[in-house]
Parts: C-alpha cells; structure tokens; sequence
C-alpha cells in the first residue's frame, strides 16, 4: 500500500456516501488503503460545536507509520483541514468545503500541504467565493463544477480529479 486516505462524509451523510465510495474505488485503483470514519452519531446532534468530536473521531483512525492524505465531502472537508493542523499529512482533497461553520467558533484552516478542492458554482450552502479566496491564498487546485452543493453531476469527475492528485503525490 502506498499509505491511507482517510475519507470523512459530510453532514446528513455516512460512510457509504456516493461520493466517499467513489474515491474509495479509487484509493483502491491506485494502491491506496482507505478507512471511512462514521460521524453518523456525532452528526445526529446537530451541535456545531461537536466539530471537536468528528476531529477526535477522525484522528482515532489515523494509522502510524505511514504516508496519511485527508479526503472530505462538505463538513467531512472541513473537519479534514482541521485535523490536518493536528496531525502530519501528505495533502487535502476537499469536496464543498465550507470556509465557514456557523456557531463554530473557528473558520477553515488547514496545514499547507498539496491540496485540491472541488466546488459547484452553484452550491446553495457554502458560497463559492470564500472557497476561492483559500485556494487563491494556497495557489491549491480548484476546480468549479456547473452543479449544486451535493456535486450529483459531478460525481465521477471528482474521482477523476482525486485520481490525478493521488498521482501527484507519487
């Protein structure tokens, strides 16, 4: 194995997710070991500030030794740039991320590591030009998507993508 991603869904989601499956597949393609963490629990809440918990979850399944990459769909990315600043990773691949979580005191951060992100230009939940500013601020791949939050049409273009930045990193 070339190390493990670790895949966090987003809100109103679980670990069999549609887009956390496909990357799944292609972690497994490329050689890549994956885990899928359920925050299903934590989620069931609806408390912002259970962020810290799906952070805590996420860093419990981080494997040691070896090459670590962090993959996430909407809360699932933000919780990943978090735990990035926690723990050393190789990069970030990030679907929808929020760059802000209300009644969350802190905004998106994340360890400068190779990143790319994923947004729709049309996503109804987390603006597009904060995510653009990050990038923009981080020279990190963006690609912008004609599609909604959910990234529905665009679910295998975000494997393609997650493909080419898995080869990225050698």
């Amino acid at each position: 194995m070339k190390g493990t991603v670790i895949l966090s869904h987003g809100l109103e989601s679980g670990p069999q997710a549609t887009k956390v499956s496909a990357l799944a597949q292609v972690c497994d393609a490329l050689g890549w070991a994956s885990v899928r963490p359920d925050y299903r629990d934590i989620d069931a809440l609806r408390d912002p500030r259970e962020i810290d918990s799906r952070v805590g979850r996420l860093l419990e399944h981080v494997p040691t030794p070896g090459r670590l990459v962090f993959a996430g769909s909407s809360m699932g990315a933000f919780i990943s740039g978090l735990a990035s600043l926690r723990t050393a990773c190789e990069g970030l691949f990030l679907l929808a991320v929020p760059i802000e979580v209300r009644g969350f005191s802190l905004p998106f951060d994340a360890a400068t590591v190779p990143t790319t992100l994923v947004h729709g230009w049309r996503d109804e939940l987390c603006a597009v030009e904060p995510v653009i500013a990050f990038a923009r601020a981080r020279a990190a791949t963006l690609h912008l998507v004609d599609d909604d939050h959910r990234l529905g049409a665009h679910v295998q273009a975000c494997a393609q993508f997650f493909g080419q930045f898995l080869g990225g990193l050698g």
